[in-house]
């Protein structure tokens, strides 16, 4: 490799929906891979997500998101909703995908995810092409069938995971010793 040059490898991890609306409420999705719990108290997320994308000056202008958890099961739609610009159009229509009503924020819920946490930002932070968007928790909710004892399971939940845009999802979890 030459001097100087980085490996293209892209981002490994989890990949999210995030919602997000303009300031007539119109809602958008966008897919992210840079999505990460940053504090527990007070309870914050952090989303990266490039200044070129449509939903980054939506977010920084309204203040509020919401990260949605999807199951490999929306892998496909998943996908889409990160190639395709909500600039001109309406990706919950388009792929299929049902809007519910927030508890706390304006952008909403995508039904079809097991997992949502609403926040309205409280910092941000330019790193490199990336904007870091850092959310203040306002409320957190999964469905009960990915719940054991209050506490997500992943093996029932899916989550999607991804290197180099190829998709997994965890299907066994064994305790290391």
């Amino acid at each position: 490799m030459p001097q100087g040059k980085m490996l293209q490898v892209g981002p490994t991890g989890n990949v999210v929906l995030v919602t997000c609306c303009d300031k007539n409420g119109r809602a958008n999705i966008i897919t992210v891979g840079m999505c990460m719990p940053i504090s527990i108290d007070p309870p914050q997320v952090c989303i990266g997500i490039a200044p070129e994308r449509y939903s980054h000056d939506l977010i920084l202008e309204q203040g509020e998101f919401v990260v949605n958890s999807p199951s490999i099961v929306l892998k496909d739609k998943m996908h889409l909703c990160g190639i395709k610009s909500g600039k001109d159009l309406d990706k919950f229509k388009e792929f299929g995908l049902t809007p519910i009503p927030a508890k706390m924020v304006r952008p909403p819920l995508i039904k079809e995810c097991f997992g949502h946490i609403e926040c309205e930002v409280v910092n941000r932070v330019k790193c490199g092409d990336h904007t870091l968007f850092v959310g203040g928790v306002l409320s957190a909710s999964a469905d009960e069938e990915v719940l054991v004892n209050g506490n997500l399971d992943a093996l029932k939940a899916q989550p999607i995971v991804q290197k180099n845009y190829v998709y997994y999802t965890i299907k066994d979890a064994r305790a290391l010793p």
